[in-house]
């Protein structure tokens, strides 16, 4: 089968690892032609090019700038990017008649893109729903219900899952919290597609793990936290400030927080200013030098904002699991990553506005043997239902 998938995630090399990627290889290997279609934001000062890079066509699309810039132009880029993806889909994969496309949110601005292909080749259409928006910037305080901007939004992701013949969910939460809120989407089409990945195994020994502590500067005798990812309002940043504030004299941890993001900055006047001698700030890595790091890490942070009534389900877990490290995680109480983490036996959940319960949890997840235990548990739990060859499966069954 012809695989056409769109994403406006940078996406350089189909070997780097990622849900997507990962996901994408498994249909490669699986002996389709892949297609994928992302953008080339503005400020790299590069062309459109198509390619064929390792058995994958690659149409890296010149765009404006999504990433790192201010709302105003993200916001004019995002509603851009579906008319100029059509454009050259049309300019340079005229010849190829697609069986699928499969795209993922956000944007939720490719039904026009999906429609034609959809018209023009007979192909079926799968969405990998990761994103509820415009409700998770109303949840924020972003948007108001009331304004034109949230109708016009509301309006396009309807258009999006009217135009979807499946819809990949990442929980049985989310599931149920869009037919909840779309009753016109027939409940047949709606089932749980989890992000996933190609497990690597993460075998260290304490040797390995304190050399890799030392490299940054992280204690080798501590039970050593750490928060990995996206450090903007979704993350509730106020609250892991607060928590990083409690435990500054806790001498049995060390918490480590890498990533980036629009409160980074937030973070970073909180480290300038009081210097826990026990955490530390570092911007975000590479994602094969993060996941060196976590498996040298004990005990992996998961934070979402408390006014949240989407159910997220944050994809850093995976990295958590794949390394066998429980997870303590504080977020709202929509999201049903708390019920999974607990109900397989891997960590501890509590809401994103109890500082106490936060810190029970986070006592209980200085016992080694405890860590163990849970780390065996949050593996097994990756291999079981997580893995990017179930993902494919998932998705293959309706073709």
């Amino acid at each position: 089968m012809n695989i056409l998938f769109l994403s406006i995630g940078k996406l350089d090399d189909i070997n780097e690892r990622g849900i997507y990627t990962d996901l994408l290889r498994q249909f490669r290997d699986n002996g389709h032609n892949v297609y994928v279609v992302t953008p080339r934001e503005k400020r790299l000062n590069l062309p459109t090019e198509y390619t064929l890079e390792d058995g994958v066509r690659f149409l890296r699309v010149k765009t404006g700038n999504i990433t790192k810039t201010n709302v105003l132009e993200k916001g004019i880029s995002t509603i851009m990017i579906e008319t100029i993806f059509l454009r050259l889909i049309k300019k340079h994969l005229s010849n190829v008649k697609f069986d699928i496309v499969i795209y993922s949110t956000p944007p939720i601005t490719f039904e026009r893109v999906i429609d034609y292909i959809k018209k023009r080749d007979g192909a079926k259409s799968y969405l990998l729903l990761k994103d509820i928006f415009p409700q998770n910037a109303v949840d924020l305080g972003m948007l108001s219900k009331k304004s034109p901007i949230y109708c016009y939004f509301r309006r396009k992701e309807k258009k999006l899952y009217r135009s979807s013949d499946y819809i990949g969910c990442m929980s049985p939460a989310n599931v149920d919290y869009i037919l909840k809120h779309n009753p016109e989407i027939p409940s047949n089409i709606v089932e749980v597609c989890p992000n996933s990945l190609e497990p690597l195994y993460v075998d260290l020994d304490e040797e390995e793990i304190c050399k890799i502590r030392t490299e940054y500067n992280i204690p080798c005798d501590k039970t050593v936290f750490i928060y990995g990812g996206n450090l903007g309002k979704p993350q509730g940043v106020d609250f892991l400030v607060e928590c990083l504030k409690v435990n500054n004299k806790n001498n049995d941890i060390y918490s480590v927080i890498a990533g980036s993001g629009t409160d980074f900055n937030k973070l970073k006047k909180f480290f300038d200013k009081e210097r826990p001698g026990n955490a530390q700030l570092l911007y975000r890595l590479p994602k094969s030098e993060f996941e060196d790091l976590v498996g040298a890490c004990d005990v992996g942070l998961i934070f979402l904002d408390k006014r949240f009534t989407i159910p997220n389900f944050p994809s850093r877990l995976l990295s958590y699991m794949q390394a066998s490290i429980p997870v303590l995680a504080a977020t709202d109480a929509c999201t049903d990553i708390g019920k999974l983490i607990e109900k397989e036996g891997f960590g501890y959940w509590c809401e994103s506005d109890n500082v106490n319960v936060f810190n029970k949890n986070l006592q209980l997840l200085c016992d080694k043997r405890l860590r163990e235990k849970m780390g065996i548990n949050a593996r097994r739990c990756l291999e079981n239902h997580f893995t990017a060859q179930r993902s494919f499966e998932i998705i293959k069954k309706h073709f």
